[in-house]
């Protein structure tokens, strides 16, 4: 065969092949033009063989399915019943317990995308496997119920427990004096996982029975940061060296019964509530009270420089001072205004914790002195709080004042007109002023009237006998001088002054 020959049969053959081609990919057109025409439904309705809720929906558009669908579970929307568990507690609500609502169409909406979206090829696998085994869904009867949501918050409140921190154990003779309990975490209702549980449930049936999921929620805050978060607020004290040992115990007592006490925020605290009956079975012994200008002996003499004490430390924390009072006569243990005088059924030192946080009290006393600290949240760094007392005047006395022996109580002192013996020296008075000073990097930016005091004078008072003298008797040498009203001048004043800040004691001083 002559290569002209070969040549022409080439060309026949490979036009042959092209054709075949063409004519395959046009019958593949075809049929797959005809295949989804039978078997694609349009693109607002729902592919032959699915089933919502056991309902044929096949060919219906979304809204019809939706009437059918949410009529079949409205309708027996009363016959639910769903019964919530948690430990020992349980919650049932029927279906008549909860409001009507329909959201029955965006689980259609999404049910119509299948066969519908996506691809050539991935409608033709989708709508291909439908119609060999069907689209069975199954639609929620939480979809109709309502108030579902409102519910469960009502329930997971009953549950919910926020994790404790660590409380602060304060023992103000340890080392170190605070530290901490170990911490509790809290619970809470799982949200996501409970609706989950609940829209499972639902879809498998009417009565529905669920235990309650919770997740556990550790405390997550700082145990350094919280013992970081207590210091010392302040420090004051006295000097009882001089006392007596019956007043250094009424002192030391006193003050004692708030060693390791513990204020929380917005307590408000009676000292005299807290140290109890000034009685022998209370632990106190007698020793010299002040009682109407006068020092005479008394059960639990001394219980006031236990209550100063303690006041001036609550003052130098910035704790609220509700009520203080001064004694008659100046104390010898503080400036003037800054003593606080307690008396059982009459005076009274009350202070309340208006900080954020609790403070701590810790007391003690050695031979000489007593002391009280209080710990706290820190005071702003560079702040700090002190006290000021000041001298106005004397207020001079008005001599002595001689009474008579009539009912004889100085019988054993005095008997017969003439014969003189002295009960109190006239004391001289004071009015004075105390204040608490604000400062900021050493300097005063505030400061702030605590109290206005007036120490009356008082009048000295002599006893004289009333019986009148014998015959031939003589009065023995009588060594009672009459003291005569007090004149005080502007030395006298300065005097005063001068004496009362030299002698101001030392632990006054912050």
């Amino acid at each position: 065969m002559s290569a002209e020959k070969v040549k022409t049969r080439k060309k026949w053959k490979g036009l042959y092949w092209g054709l075949g081609v063409a004519v395959l990919a046009v019958g593949l057109l075809l049929f797959c033009q005809f295949y989804f025409v039978d078997n694609l439904s349009p693109n607002d309705t729902f592919l032959n063989g699915t089933t919502i809720n056991g309902i044929d929906v096949s060919g219906m558009t979304r809204k019809q399915a939706e009437n059918i669908v949410s009529y079949s579970l409205l309708s027996s929307r009363a016959d639910v019943k769903l019964t919530l568990h948690y430990g020992d507690q349980k919650w049932t609500f029927t279906g008549s317990d909860f409001e009507v609502k329909n959201e029955v169409e965006p689980v259609l909406t999404e049910v119509l995308k299948v066969g519908h979206e996506g691809t050539f090829l991935k409608r033709f696998k989708e709508t291909n496997k439908i119609k060999k085994n069907g689209l069975a869904v199954q639609v929620s009867y939480k979809t109709v119920l309502g108030g579902l949501e409102e519910k469960v918050e009502t329930i997971a409140a009953e549950i919910d427990k926020p994790a404790s921190a660590p409380e602060v154990v304060f023992d103000p003779e340890g080392d170190p004096m605070f530290s901490l309990s170990e911490g509790k975490s809290g619970i809470s209702v799982d949200r996501g996982a409970l609706y989950a549980r609940i829209d499972e449930g639902l879809q498998e049936g009417k009565e529905v029975d669920i235990d309650i999921p919770v997740v556990e929620i550790p405390f997550e805050g700082s145990e350094e940061d919280i013992l970081g978060a207590i210091t010392q607020r302040s420090k004051f004290s006295t000097s009882y060296a001089s006392s007596q040992p019956a007043r250094k115990n009424n002192v030391s007592r006193a003050l004692g019964s708030f060693n390791g006490k513990v204020i929380m925020p917005g307590e408000e605290v009676s000292f005299n509530n807290v140290t109890g009956a000034r009685t022998t079975e209370n632990g106190y012994k007698e020793a010299n009270i002040i009682l109407n200008g006068a020092y005479v002996k008394g059960a639990g003499g001394g219980v006031c420089q236990a209550s100063t004490t303690l006041y001036n430390a609550l003052l130098l924390a910035g704790v609220d001072i509700l009520e203080a009072n001064h004694h008659s006569l100046p104390a010898s243990y503080v400036p003037l205004s800054l003593d606080a005088m307690v008396s059982e059924g009459y005076s009274d030192l009350v202070f309340k914790n208006t900080l954020e946080a609790p403070i701590y009290i810790k007391t003690y006393s050695d031979n000489e002195n007593v002391y009280a600290e209080i710990y706290g949240q820190p005071i702003e760094e560079g702040k700090s709080i002190r006290t000021r007392a000041e001298f106005i005047k004397v207020l001079p006395h008005s001599g002595d004042k001689i009474i008579q022996d009539t009912t004889g109580e100085y019988s054993n002192k005095v008997i017969y007109k003439g014969e003189y013996y002295r009960v109190r020296y006239p004391r001289e008075g004071y009015e004075s002023k105390a204040y608490l000073e604000y400062l900021e990097n050493g300097e005063v930016v505030e400061e702030k009237e605590l109290r206005h005091d007036y120490y009356w004078p008082q009048e000295g008072i002599i006893v004289e006998g009333t019986e009148e003298l014998g015959e031939g008797m003589t009065l023995p040498e009588n060594d009672v001088k009459f003291i005569p009203p007090q004149k005080v001048t502007g030395t006298t004043n300065e005097t005063v002054r001068a004496k009362i800040e030299k002698e101001r004691p030392s632990a006054y001083n912050p």
